[in-house]
């Protein structure tokens, strides 16, 4: 054949209509995998689809979320008696939180002229040639002076800077950490609201007077089963929710998520729609440049006339507040659009089937003769006596058994 007699006959060809036929085959085997199949499908679109996925429901996942954190607690650090002032940053704010651990001090800072620090690039010097005048280095601490001096009381020599003098890494003080913490606790108020449904929920317990509710928040700590709408968290058990070692979170600080999942079933009383909490470690603890959380600031003051500044790097928890919400309620367009979709799902049953019938059973060369027919309407000849048999049950229908097709 061909290419054009062959683009002939399928352009022809294309405009053939098929039109299923219905043919009843007698056989057990075939029966039971169609009407299994059957089940399976039914029962999977009833599980996955309306009961797992509520497909009958229209949803919202875009809800409106409002935050607010408070951190709470005092601690002796020595003689020093330390309130949210001293290690929370900020003390109250929104979705994020964070407390002080651990401390490294430098004090007594002032602006001035003394040696660079010996591990940034190029430091080291012999002669003040090795040191180029106004240079200034991003990864070090200022401007070079030109001169090439002893670093600190040690015999090698760096070269000068202008800077806040002495420079952290000589002279910092290294605290202990602030173990008392372990004990503070971090309020989180939460309020979500679905403008779709117009349903506002809060992550509070309700109470009946002001009174009654300030002294349940004092108290309270929230528990999944005892406490569920209490919003005070303690830290350690922050830390333990996300797996982490307290004194390590010490030691070099981290970041947590703390995560508010609002899954609402609004057919129900919208009393229902409670938070769950889940809680985990954000920052990448493998790598260890990036591990970790600690963060720099300073205190000025005058000392002698001459202002001073007091630099503290504050390792600590930073507590990152995130919302998710999910509502959902029965509306009548996804119930009809699921519905339809799974009564079509159903004709898998009859793809599947037809393919064992053709290729695995034996008598499928009867099968395929009685399945597949082709029929060409003469303008000049009466209806063939197949065709007459074929209309005569209305349906275009045929009866096979196990044996002889009938």
């Amino acid at each position: 054949m061909g290419l054009r007699e062959f683009i002939k006959e399928y352009f022809l060809s294309f405009w053939d209509y098929e039109t299923p036929k219905v043919m009843v085959v007698k056989n057990r085997t075939l029966g039971f995998i169609y009407r299994s199949v059957q089940f399976l499908v039914i029962t999977y679109f009833i599980w996955y689809v309306f009961i797992s996925q509520k497909a009958y429901q229209e949803s919202e996942n875009r809800p409106e979320s409002s935050v607010y954190t408070l951190m709470k607690g005092t601690a002796v650090h020595g003689d020093d008696i330390l309130d949210t002032v001293e290690y929370a940053q900020p003390s109250e704010g929104g979705d994020v939180i964070s407390t002080i651990l651990r401390r490294e001090v430098t004090y007594d800072q002032r602006h001035g002229t003394c040696a660079e620090y010996f591990k940034v690039a190029n430091a080291n010097c012999t002669t003040d040639s090795d040191c180029i005048q106004g240079e200034v280095n991003f990864d070090g601490h200022g401007r070079r002076t030109g001169k090439c001096i002893q670093y600190y009381n040690h015999t090698f020599k760096t070269c000068e800077i202008q800077t806040w003098c002495p420079i952290e890494e000589y002279a910092v003080v290294r605290e202990p950490p602030l173990v008392e913490a372990i004990n503070f606790t971090v309020f989180i108020r939460n309020s979500i609201h679905f403008p779709r449904f117009k349903v506002l929920r809060g992550n509070i317990k309700d109470a009946s007077n002001k009174r009654d509710m300030h002294r349940y928040l004092t108290k309270c700590r929230y528990d999944e089963e005892k406490e569920p709408y209490c919003p005070n968290f303690r830290l350690g058990y922050i830390a333990d929710q996300a797996r982490e070692n307290f004194s390590e979170l010490c030691r070099t600080g981290g970041v947590i998520g703390v995560f508010i999942n609002w899954n609402c079933n609004l057919d129900l009383d919208p009393s229902n729609c409670k938070p769950t909490y889940s809680f985990r470690r954000l920052d990448l603890r493998k790598d260890q440049a990036s591990s970790g959380y600690y963060y720099r600031f300073a205190k000025y003051y005058s000392k002698d006339g001459v202002e001073s500044r007091t630099l503290i790097k504050a390792y600590g928890i930073r507590l990152d507040v995130i919302v998710h919400g999910h509502a959902g309620k029965f509306s009548p367009i996804p119930t009809i659009i699921s519905t339809v979709t799974a009564m079509t799902s159903v004709g898998i049953c009859t793809i599947i089937c037809d393919w064992i019938m053709l290729t695995f059973i034996d008598k499928n060369e009867v099968y395929s003769e009685r399945k597949f027919d082709e029929i060409i309407k003469e303008p000049t000849v009466s209806m063939p006596t197949e065709l007459s048999y074929i209309s005569s049950f209305g349906s275009n229908h045929s009866d096979l058994s196990d044996g002889v097709p009938l």
